[in-house]
């Protein structure tokens, strides 16, 4: 199962969210979209905003399931 993480490198959420998926062992790529630039980082932008209905992060995708926010509960 894919595990995709859409983060800001400075969101103490995003890094609560990587610490708990690194402690759980669960493998997952990461865009800190904060760190994008011109077309690369509005093209992300846009994919969040279709993925979460809005910006806020972290936004974490696993499968076919998408969830907002630090919640240990729907990452379980």
């Amino acid at each position: 199962m894919t595990v995709m993480l859409y983060a800001l490198s400075t969101c103490p959420y995003c890094r609560m969210t990587k610490k708990y998926l690194d402690e759980n062992d669960v493998e997952y790529a990461v865009i800190d979209v904060d760190l994008l630039e011109g077309d690369e980082r509005t093209a992300v932008l846009a994919d969040v905003k279709n993925l979460s209905g809005g910006t806020s992060f972290p936004v974490l995708v696993v499968g076919e399931e998408v969830i907002v926010g630090f919640n240990k509960a729907a990452m379980k």
